[in-house]
Protein backbone atom coordinates (compact mmCIF):
# COMPACT_ATOMS: atom_id res chain seq x y z
CA UNK A 1 0.00 0.00 0.00
CA UNK A 2 1.29 3.61 -1.04
CA UNK A 3 2.77 5.59 1.97
CA UNK A 4 -0.06 8.25 2.77
CA UNK A 5 -0.06 11.75 2.88
CA UNK A 6 -1.79 13.92 5.34
CA UNK A 7 -3.30 17.46 4.90
CA UNK A 8 -0.40 18.94 7.10
CA UNK A 9 1.99 17.67 5.00
CA UNK A 10 0.37 18.96 1.42
CA UNK A 11 0.07 22.14 2.98
CA UNK A 12 3.57 22.14 4.12
CA UNK A 13 4.64 21.22 0.56
CA UNK A 14 3.79 24.92 -0.29
CA UNK A 15 2.09 25.02 -3.41
CA UNK A 16 3.11 28.05 -5.42
CA UNK A 17 0.08 30.17 -6.27
CA UNK A 18 0.73 30.41 -9.57
CA UNK A 19 -2.47 32.40 -10.20
CA UNK A 20 -1.38 35.55 -7.54
CA UNK A 21 1.76 35.67 -9.09
CA UNK A 22 0.51 36.29 -12.32
CA UNK A 23 -1.90 38.52 -10.92
CA UNK A 24 -0.10 41.93 -12.06
CA UNK A 25 0.31 40.59 -15.43
CA UNK A 26 -3.14 39.81 -15.90
CA UNK A 27 -4.23 43.27 -14.65
CA UNK A 28 -1.71 44.95 -16.45
CA UNK A 29 -2.98 43.54 -19.76
CA UNK A 30 -6.47 44.40 -18.99
CA UNK A 31 -5.43 47.93 -18.73
CA UNK A 32 -3.76 47.99 -21.99
CA UNK A 33 -6.85 46.40 -24.04
CA UNK A 34 -8.67 48.77 -22.32
CA UNK A 35 -6.18 51.60 -23.70
CA UNK A 36 -6.04 50.18 -27.33
CA UNK A 37 -10.18 50.34 -26.97
CA UNK A 38 -9.92 53.55 -26.12
CA UNK A 39 -7.70 54.76 -28.66
CA UNK A 40 -9.44 53.13 -31.64
CA UNK A 41 -13.23 53.63 -30.17
CA UNK A 42 -13.86 49.99 -30.03
CA UNK A 43 -16.06 49.95 -26.89
CA UNK A 44 -14.63 47.24 -25.45
CA UNK A 45 -14.99 47.89 -21.84
CA UNK A 46 -18.01 49.09 -19.91
CA UNK A 47 -16.92 51.06 -16.84
CA UNK A 48 -19.39 49.11 -14.54
CA UNK A 49 -19.21 46.17 -16.28
CA UNK A 50 -15.90 46.23 -15.52
CA UNK A 51 -16.00 47.22 -11.92
CA UNK A 52 -18.27 44.39 -11.42
CA UNK A 53 -16.34 41.75 -12.97
CA UNK A 54 -13.75 42.94 -10.70
CA UNK A 55 -16.18 42.73 -7.63
CA UNK A 56 -16.78 39.22 -8.28
CA UNK A 57 -13.01 38.46 -9.23
CA UNK A 58 -12.24 39.63 -5.63
CA UNK A 59 -15.20 37.78 -4.29
CA UNK A 60 -14.27 34.65 -5.66
CA UNK A 61 -10.37 35.18 -4.17
CA UNK A 62 -11.26 35.54 -0.92
CA UNK A 63 -13.73 32.76 -0.55
CA UNK A 64 -10.98 30.35 -2.50
CA UNK A 65 -8.46 31.00 0.22
CA UNK A 66 -11.01 29.89 2.72
CA UNK A 67 -12.11 26.92 1.25
CA UNK A 68 -8.56 25.90 0.15
CA UNK A 69 -7.99 23.58 2.48
CA UNK A 70 -11.50 21.76 2.39
CA UNK A 71 -10.61 20.86 -1.39
CA UNK A 72 -7.26 19.97 -0.88
CA UNK A 73 -8.56 17.40 2.09
CA UNK A 74 -11.26 16.07 -0.65
CA UNK A 75 -9.05 15.61 -3.18
CA UNK A 76 -6.33 13.86 -0.48
CA UNK A 77 -8.53 12.04 0.58
CA UNK A 78 -9.70 10.06 -2.69
CA UNK A 79 -5.88 10.45 -3.52
CA UNK A 80 -5.11 8.31 -0.21
CA UNK A 81 -8.07 5.87 -0.89
CA UNK A 82 -6.52 4.64 -3.85
CA UNK A 83 -3.39 1.54 -4.10
CA UNK A 84 -2.06 3.13 -7.29
CA UNK A 85 -0.30 5.92 -7.98
CA UNK A 86 1.20 7.84 -11.04
CA UNK A 87 5.13 8.17 -10.38
CA UNK A 88 5.56 12.01 -9.41
CA UNK A 89 7.61 12.75 -12.48
CA UNK A 90 8.27 15.53 -15.80
CA UNK A 91 5.85 13.60 -17.50
CA UNK A 92 3.02 13.08 -14.90
CA UNK A 93 2.16 16.93 -15.13
CA UNK A 94 2.00 16.80 -19.12
CA UNK A 95 -0.55 13.55 -18.53
CA UNK A 96 -2.16 14.91 -15.75
CA UNK A 97 -3.07 18.33 -17.68
CA UNK A 98 -4.77 16.20 -20.61
CA UNK A 99 -6.56 14.15 -17.83
CA UNK A 100 -7.66 17.30 -15.89
CA UNK A 101 -8.48 19.00 -18.89
CA UNK A 102 -10.50 16.44 -20.85
CA UNK A 103 -12.42 16.52 -16.61
CA UNK A 104 -12.85 20.34 -17.35
CA UNK A 105 -14.25 19.90 -20.80
CA UNK A 106 -17.35 17.57 -19.05
CA UNK A 107 -17.28 19.75 -15.89
CA UNK A 108 -17.93 22.65 -17.98
CA UNK A 109 -20.42 20.85 -20.76
CA UNK A 110 -22.79 19.82 -17.19
CA UNK A 111 -22.97 23.22 -16.01
CA UNK A 112 -24.45 24.29 -19.35
CA UNK A 113 -26.56 21.39 -19.28
CA UNK A 114 -28.45 21.35 -16.13
CA UNK A 115 -29.71 23.86 -14.32
CA UNK A 116 -28.13 23.26 -11.03
CA UNK A 117 -24.66 23.75 -12.11
CA UNK A 118 -25.45 26.74 -14.49
CA UNK A 119 -26.76 28.31 -11.36
CA UNK A 120 -22.69 28.06 -10.53
CA UNK A 121 -21.57 29.20 -13.62
CA UNK A 122 -24.13 31.61 -15.18
CA UNK A 123 -21.82 35.00 -13.55
CA UNK A 124 -18.74 33.60 -15.99
CA UNK A 125 -21.44 34.51 -19.01
CA UNK A 126 -23.49 37.31 -17.75
CA UNK A 127 -21.38 40.17 -19.18
CA UNK A 128 -22.42 41.70 -22.73
CA UNK A 129 -18.97 42.71 -23.70
CA UNK A 130 -15.91 40.50 -23.92
CA UNK A 131 -12.57 41.42 -22.68
CA UNK A 132 -9.75 39.92 -20.20
CA UNK A 133 -11.64 41.10 -17.72
CA UNK A 134 -14.77 38.58 -18.37
CA UNK A 135 -12.21 36.47 -16.88
CA UNK A 136 -12.19 37.36 -13.54
CA UNK A 137 -16.22 36.61 -13.18
CA UNK A 138 -15.53 33.42 -11.71
CA UNK A 139 -18.42 32.23 -9.22
CA UNK A 140 -18.18 32.03 -5.26
CA UNK A 141 -19.75 28.49 -5.31
CA UNK A 142 -17.97 27.83 -8.04
CA UNK A 143 -15.76 25.02 -5.86
CA UNK A 144 -18.71 22.61 -5.59
CA UNK A 145 -17.25 21.47 -8.97
CA UNK A 146 -14.46 19.93 -7.44
CA UNK A 147 -16.60 16.89 -7.52
CA UNK A 148 -15.88 16.77 -11.73
CA UNK A 149 -12.20 16.72 -10.84
CA UNK A 150 -12.29 13.52 -8.38
CA UNK A 151 -11.34 11.24 -11.29
CA UNK A 152 -7.41 12.94 -11.25
CA UNK A 153 -6.95 12.15 -7.76
CA UNK A 154 -8.54 8.47 -8.20
CA UNK A 155 -6.24 7.52 -11.06
CA UNK A 156 -3.03 8.30 -8.70
CA UNK A 157 -1.91 12.03 -10.10
CA UNK A 158 0.14 13.72 -6.40
CA UNK A 159 -2.09 16.60 -5.28
CA UNK A 160 1.04 18.58 -6.01
CA UNK A 161 0.91 18.11 -10.16
CA UNK A 162 -2.55 17.84 -9.63
CA UNK A 163 -3.00 21.62 -8.04
CA UNK A 164 -0.25 23.27 -10.16
CA UNK A 165 -1.82 21.65 -13.13
CA UNK A 166 -5.61 23.11 -12.00
CA UNK A 167 -4.13 26.56 -12.03
CA UNK A 168 -2.31 26.88 -15.10
CA UNK A 169 -5.65 25.77 -16.53
CA UNK A 170 -7.28 27.92 -15.05
CA UNK A 171 -4.68 30.63 -16.07
CA UNK A 172 -4.96 29.58 -19.21
CA UNK A 173 -8.44 30.92 -19.63
CA UNK A 174 -7.31 34.16 -19.12
CA UNK A 175 -6.18 35.23 -22.26
CA UNK A 176 -8.75 33.34 -24.59
CA UNK A 177 -11.44 36.43 -23.07
CA UNK A 178 -10.15 39.11 -25.98
CA UNK A 179 -11.64 40.62 -29.37
CA UNK A 180 -7.81 41.94 -30.09
CA UNK A 181 -6.49 37.98 -31.05
CA UNK A 182 -8.38 37.25 -34.63
CA UNK A 183 -8.01 33.66 -35.61
CA UNK A 184 -4.71 32.05 -34.97
CA UNK A 185 -2.82 29.90 -37.47
CA UNK A 186 -4.91 26.61 -38.33
CA UNK A 187 -2.96 24.06 -36.59
CA UNK A 188 -3.10 25.79 -33.37
CA UNK A 189 -7.35 26.59 -34.28
CA UNK A 190 -7.28 22.78 -34.49
CA UNK A 191 -6.05 21.63 -31.23
CA UNK A 192 -6.42 24.23 -28.30
CA UNK A 193 -8.84 26.56 -27.56
CA UNK A 194 -8.21 30.17 -28.35
CA UNK A 195 -9.78 33.62 -28.57
CA UNK A 196 -12.32 32.79 -31.79
CA UNK A 197 -13.73 29.44 -29.87
CA UNK A 198 -14.51 31.30 -26.33
CA UNK A 199 -15.93 33.91 -28.18
CA UNK A 200 -18.00 31.54 -29.51
CA UNK A 201 -18.97 30.07 -26.10
CA UNK A 202 -19.86 33.24 -24.50
CA UNK A 203 -22.47 34.20 -27.20
CA UNK A 204 -26.24 34.19 -27.00
CA UNK A 205 -26.70 34.01 -30.86
CA UNK A 206 -28.55 30.58 -31.36
CA UNK A 207 -26.03 28.98 -33.80
CA UNK A 208 -23.36 29.37 -31.09
CA UNK A 209 -25.18 28.58 -27.64
CA UNK A 210 -23.71 25.51 -25.51
CA UNK A 211 -20.70 24.93 -27.69
CA UNK A 212 -17.09 25.19 -27.29
CA UNK A 213 -16.63 23.89 -23.62
CA UNK A 214 -12.97 23.01 -24.30
CA UNK A 215 -11.33 24.73 -21.63
CA UNK A 216 -7.15 24.47 -23.13
CA UNK A 217 -8.28 21.82 -25.62
CA UNK A 218 -10.55 22.36 -28.03
CA UNK A 219 -10.22 18.85 -29.54
CA UNK A 220 -12.74 17.23 -27.05
CA UNK A 221 -15.39 19.57 -28.39
CA UNK A 222 -14.35 18.37 -32.10
CA UNK A 223 -14.84 14.85 -30.62
CA UNK A 224 -17.54 15.32 -28.95
CA UNK A 225 -19.80 17.21 -31.07
CA UNK A 226 -20.00 20.53 -29.57
CA UNK A 227 -17.51 22.48 -31.93
CA UNK A 228 -19.12 25.73 -33.89
CA UNK A 229 -16.21 27.54 -35.78
CA UNK A 230 -16.73 31.61 -35.51
CA UNK A 231 -18.62 32.50 -38.26
CA UNK A 232 -19.99 35.93 -37.30
CA UNK A 233 -19.13 38.15 -34.81
CA UNK A 234 -21.32 37.09 -31.54
CA UNK A 235 -23.73 39.14 -29.61
CA UNK A 236 -22.45 38.34 -25.80
CA UNK A 237 -24.50 37.68 -22.57
CA UNK A 238 -27.13 35.44 -21.99
CA UNK A 239 -30.31 34.77 -22.82
CA UNK A 240 -32.12 36.14 -19.86
CA UNK A 241 -29.93 38.99 -18.88
CA UNK A 242 -29.99 40.10 -15.37
CA UNK A 243 -29.83 43.99 -16.01
CA UNK A 244 -27.54 44.46 -12.85
CA UNK A 245 -24.20 45.41 -12.29
CA UNK A 246 -24.28 44.48 -8.47
CA UNK A 247 -22.14 41.56 -7.74
CA UNK A 248 -24.08 39.73 -5.05
CA UNK A 249 -26.68 39.73 -7.46
CA UNK A 250 -25.02 39.06 -10.32
CA UNK A 251 -23.53 35.60 -8.58
CA UNK A 252 -26.87 34.41 -7.04
CA UNK A 253 -29.57 35.33 -9.37
CA UNK A 254 -30.25 32.05 -11.14
CA UNK A 255 -30.57 30.30 -7.77
CA UNK A 256 -33.15 32.80 -6.59
CA UNK A 257 -34.70 31.71 -10.09
CA UNK A 258 -34.82 28.33 -9.32
CA UNK A 259 -35.82 28.40 -6.02
CA UNK A 260 -39.10 30.72 -7.17
CA UNK A 261 -39.60 27.54 -9.60
CA UNK A 262 -39.43 24.99 -6.94
CA UNK A 263 -41.69 26.90 -4.76
CA UNK A 264 -44.36 26.56 -7.40
CA UNK A 265 -43.55 23.09 -8.85
CA UNK A 266 -45.93 20.18 -8.13
CA UNK A 267 -44.86 17.14 -7.19
CA UNK A 268 -40.83 15.95 -7.25
CA UNK A 269 -40.50 15.21 -11.11
CA UNK A 270 -40.88 19.09 -11.61
CA UNK A 271 -38.52 19.38 -9.26
CA UNK A 272 -35.75 16.95 -11.01
CA UNK A 273 -36.93 18.90 -14.14
CA UNK A 274 -36.16 22.54 -12.70
CA UNK A 275 -33.02 21.15 -11.07
CA UNK A 276 -31.22 18.82 -13.52
CA UNK A 277 -32.79 19.89 -16.97
CA UNK A 278 -30.79 22.39 -19.83
CA UNK A 279 -31.78 25.75 -18.99
CA UNK A 280 -32.73 25.68 -22.84
CA UNK A 281 -35.14 22.65 -22.49
CA UNK A 282 -36.62 24.31 -19.54
CA UNK A 283 -36.96 27.77 -21.99
CA UNK A 284 -38.31 25.63 -24.58
CA UNK A 285 -40.73 24.26 -22.12
CA UNK A 286 -42.06 27.68 -20.99
CA UNK A 287 -42.30 28.70 -24.00
CA UNK A 288 -44.44 25.78 -25.11
CA UNK A 289 -46.37 26.69 -22.24
CA UNK A 290 -47.06 30.23 -22.92
CA UNK A 291 -48.31 29.27 -26.62
CA UNK A 292 -50.97 26.85 -24.68
CA UNK A 293 -52.15 29.54 -22.32
CA UNK A 294 -52.62 32.58 -25.20
CA UNK A 295 -54.04 29.69 -27.65
CA UNK A 296 -56.77 28.97 -24.78
CA UNK A 297 -57.23 32.85 -24.05
CA UNK A 298 -58.33 33.47 -27.82
CA UNK A 299 -59.90 30.40 -27.96
CA UNK A 300 -61.97 31.14 -25.42
CA UNK A 301 -62.56 34.73 -26.33
CA UNK A 302 -63.66 33.91 -30.38
CA UNK A 303 -66.24 31.58 -28.44
CA UNK A 304 -67.60 33.80 -25.47
CA UNK A 305 -71.36 34.66 -26.12
CA UNK A 306 -71.59 38.39 -28.19
CA UNK A 307 -73.53 40.99 -25.89
CA UNK A 308 -76.65 42.57 -27.99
Amino acid sequence: MPELITIEELMAMGLPPIIIYAAPVMFALVFIEWGISAWLKWDLYDRKDFWASTAIGIGNVIVSSLTKVSIFGLVLFFYNMVPWRVPHTWWSYVLCFFVLDFCRYWAHRIAHEQRIWWATHVPHHSSEQYNFSVSFRLSWVQGFKVIFFLPVALAGFHPVVFFICHQIAVLYQFWIHTELIDKLPRPIEFFFTTPSHHRVHHAKDDHYLDKNYGSTFIIWDRMFGTFQPELNTPNYGITKPPDSYNPIYLVFHEFIAIWRDLKKAQGWREWLFILFASPAEQARVEKEKQVEVEAEMKTAASSAPLEE
